[in-house]
């Protein structure tokens, strides 16, 4: 149950990384290239409806939200547009991952949270 869990999940995350690029594709209509985006943001964002420190409730609305979305967006988009966007995600998935990029990224925030920080700190005192 585990491991069909967990091919689902990986498949669910093709998926969503397919429907970002085909809203970025000029073959797609404007109506789904805004739901397309809609759906990819929300999957990626890390604010949700209902927060996921939340028991139960918190995963709930990712799977219910997120698949509805992704079924909704594949119905709108040309089958042929879709095959080619779900080549360029599985092409994606084998690329290799910069834990450089990573750590650069998580430096950035971290800067930009203690220079607000430090500004916050100057203006109350």
């Amino acid at each position: 149950m585990l491991r069909r869990l967990k091919i689902w999940a990986r498949g669910l995350r093709l998926e969503v990384h397919a429907v970002y690029l085909a809203s970025r594709n000029p073959q797609v209509p404007w109506y789904a290239k805004a739901l397309a985006a809609a759906v990819a943001a929300y999957a990626l964002s890390p604010i949700d409806l209902i927060p996921d420190f939340i028991p139960v409730l918190g995963w709930l609305d990712d799977l219910i939200i997120v698949p509805l979305g992704v079924w909704l967006v594949r119905r709108m988009i040309p089958d042929t547009v879709l095959a080619e966007c779900r080549a360029q995600a599985a092409e994606a998935e084998l690329l290799p991952r910069s834990r450089y990029a990573a750590t650069l990224i998580v430096a950035i925030w971290l800067a930009g949270a203690a220079s607000l920080a430090w500004i916050w700190s100057v203006r109350r005192g």
